[in-house]
């Protein structure tokens, strides 16, 4: 049984078990309920609330159980539970209608040498043809696939045939029971019995059908019993009457176990599809509907759209507020996106921080474009969590079908490489799928595996760009720089292959390399001399990081000292999980810390109180400019001045130009790069810079 899992979440404010997707069995309810809730659908604060004083005849007509004290629900999923009903009498109509006329054809046989042979004859006649008039009008139907609701109307008209045949059979006591013999009165007793127990197993589901079908009957054989009034007949009655008694019973304990049976199947299958934090449809759900969408689907023209969000900095809120807060967020992200689709329009959380919606009855494509900007602009205003305001924002891609796609797996590969061209984009960016998107996929795929095999094939390499000190003039040390040679490709640059490894894990094995590799390579300089090395957020999140390091630094014979760990701003921000106490480690094993690209981020203030960086490295940003613009120049002077009080090393990147290195050594920078200095250049390259530049030291391990 299927049923439409989204009804409950789109419209989660129509009351307190729609919003919750569940049956409610029902309670003592006081006549008067004073609601403080507030929003728009919902009772304002104090209004007054009454309960119904009487019974909806509408629901009881419908067979409604919550009407005879059972299970309560909402109307989708009472809609489901009314096609299982109507399901159960169709399954046992044919069988029913055979078993009328069987009856019918007995009784004219047990009255046919009795006066009321004819009028038994019509009576049985019109049966008959009933009958067999309903099982022609209904011949195939009875093998027809399960609805997956049904309509309380479906229920009034099955009532209503079931009262009508009930009184059709109340004929046969009322009518022929007095003018029949001793014989026919039992044959006309033994069938009344029969239809008795016939109805209430053919309505055995809706007990209101069945009190229709066996209430005429029985009524009918009373009153004719009571006509006759002698002892044998009022036991009858009794019988009668405990026989019924027994039925109804029976049918209503029934019924009621078949509902109760249904809610589990019914809450069981909406958790299997339900996101149980946000309330939203899940992935599970989603595929279900997007195959539905599918099979629907007509050639030419976006019949339907996938617009694919991943949430921009979740994981900054997960680090800084702790995940009960991101929970909260992600609760609040799930409500706004309800209040951004339309009626026809499916959304659902498919993993942790990606929400997909389809919206379906579109003209074209601006009408995917006009949505995906309500959603992104919903997430303009900060998010309340906690009396705390966070700021969030989303990155979209579109898919336009059957345009970008007829199936499933196109379609989701498709707007996963939109989204990747939107996040890359900058947050807050809508992107539909393009051509050239698929052929950038495979490239990059390529690109993938071959970075799996370049540090075991021997294609990466290290260069080493030289740190000038200002005040010896003097190589001071070496920022190590990964380097690929691509055996096709060539040299592929670290800006295009480094986000790879980060985004791939592959930055681990990467990064190991490198550490180890500039450690052998630091033990043949001086031992004043250092490496810098650049770490990114995600080598922080392993502890792996730590014990290569001290792993390199024993099988090189190096001072931990001698060994830098870079750090840009933006990695502090991202700083979570593991780093902290990597960090810690990495620090009291004796490596220094340098905080790079100072001057670009938001927390860098704030961070050199809270962790002691050896040196700070000005951006080359304000270096550039600073001999052209008076706020670089501003900048650069307070940031020395900044170091110098906190007696912290600086280095200004990117010196390309004498007046430049003029201009910072005159303002009291420690230490420069730059290609002034140096380029980028391999290990023998260093160590003949170093032979000169230290004619009298050795080159001690």
């Amino acid at each position: 049984m299927t049923w439409n899992s989204g009804a409950a979440v789109r419209h989660g404010g129509a009351g307190p078990a729609r919003a919750a997707g569940r049956f409610m069995f029902p309670q003592r309810i006081p006549a008067t309920v004073r609601v403080p809730v507030g929003g728009s659908g919902e009772p304002a604060l104090g209004v007054t609330m009454r309960t119904p004083s009487r019974v909806d005849v509408s629901k009881l007509l419908a067979g409604d159980l919550a009407a005879f004290g059972g299970p309560q629900a909402d109307e989708d999923a009472a809609g489901a539970i009314r096609a299982e009903q109507v399901a159960l009498v169709l399954r046992h109509a044919p069988g029913i209608m055979l078993a009328n006329a069987g009856n019918a054809l007995v009784l004219v046989l047990a009255l046919w040498t009795t006066p009321l042979r004819w009028p038994a004859a019509l009576w049985s006649s019109a049966v008959i043809g009933t009958v067999l008039l309903t099982l022609l009008k209904g011949r195939g139907s009875w093998r027809i696939t399960k609805p997956t609701s049904v309509s309380r109307r479906t229920i009034h008209r099955l009532v209503r045939n079931a009262f009508i045949l009930g009184c059709v059979w109340a004929l046969l006591p009322l009518y022929f029971f007095a003018g029949a013999g001793q014989g026919g009165q039992l044959v006309i007793t033994c069938l009344c019995a029969g239809m008795l127990a016939g109805g209430a197993l053919a309505f055995a589901t809706i007990p209101v059908a069945a009190v229709g079908f066996i209430g005429p009957i029985f009524l009918g054989a009373v009153v004719s019993l009571g006509r006759i009034g002698d002892f044998i007949s009022l036991l009858m009655v009794a019988l009668i009457l405990l026989y019924v008694g027994v039925l109804l019973r029976g049918v209503f304990a029934y019924a009621f176990e078949f509902s109760a049976s249904l809610v589990r199947q019914i809450e069981t299958a909406k958790a299997v599809r339900q996101d149980p934090l946000t309330r939203l449809p899940n992935r599970f759900a989603f595929n279900e509907r997007l195959d539905a969408c599918l099979a629907r689907l007509l050639p030419g023209g976006a019949e339907f759209a996938i617009l694919l969000l991943d949430l921009d900095r979740f994981k900054q809120i997960n680090d800084q507020y702790g995940h009960p807060v991101g929970d909260g967020f992600l609760v609040e992200v799930a409500a706004r996106l309800r209040r951004c689709t339309g009626e026809g329009d499916f959304a659902a959380r498919i993993g942790g921080d990606e929400f997909a919606l389809i919206a379906t009855g579109l003209t074209k494509p601006e009408d995917a474009l006009a949505i995906a900007e309500r959603i992104v602009a919903a997430f303009a205003d900060p998010f309340r969590i906690d009396e705390r305001e966070i700021a969030g924002a989303t990155s979209i891609g579109i898919v336009l079908a059957p345009r970008d796609g007829t199936t499933a797996n196109d379609l989701f590969k498709h707007v996963d490489m939109a989204l990747y061209r939107a996040k890359r984009a900058g947050s807050g960016t809508i992107e539909f799928f393009a051509p050239g998107d698929d052929i950038a996929a495979r490239e990059r795929r390529a690109l993938v595996r071959d970075l799996e095999q370049a540090v075991a094939r021997g294609e990466l390499a290290l260069v080493y760009q030289p740190f000038l000190d200002l005040r010896t003039g003097r190589i001071a040390g070496v920022e190590a720089l990964a380097r690929w040679h691509h055996p096709v490709r060539g040299l592929v640059s670290p800006a295009e292959f480094i986000p790879i490894a980060e985004e791939t894990g592959l930055i681990h094995g990467i990064g190991d390399w490198v550490i180890r590799e500039a450690c052998t390579t630091l033990a043949r300089w001086p031992q004043d001399i250092r490496v810098a090395v650049n770490v990114s957020a995600v080598q922080l999140q392993n502890t792996g990081i730590l014990q290569t390091a001290v792993r390199a630094l024993a099988d090189a014979g190096v001072a931990p000292h001698r060994l830098e760990i870079e750090m840009t701003e933006s990695m502090l921000l991202s700083k979570s999980g593991a780093a902290p106490s990597v960090l810690d480690a990495l620090l009291a094993l004796g490596v220094t810390l340098a905080l790079d690209d100072f001057g670009t981020g938001f927390s860098s203030l704030t961070y050199l109180r809270k962790l002691p960086f050896s040196r700070i490295k000005i951006d080359q940003s304000f270096i550039r400019d600073m001999l052209t613009r008076p706020d670089c120049a501003a900048i650069v002077r307070s940031v020395i001045g900044l170091a110098q009080d906190l007696r912290i090393g600086v280095v200004a990147e990117g010196v390309e130009t004498t007046p430049q290195l003029d201009a910072l050594r005159d303002a009291g920078c420690d230490e420069v790069q730059g290609y002034l200095i140096g380029r980028p250049m391999p290990a023998a390259e260093v160590s003949a810079l170093l032979t000169a530049d230290r004619p009298k030291t050795g080159h001690a391990a």
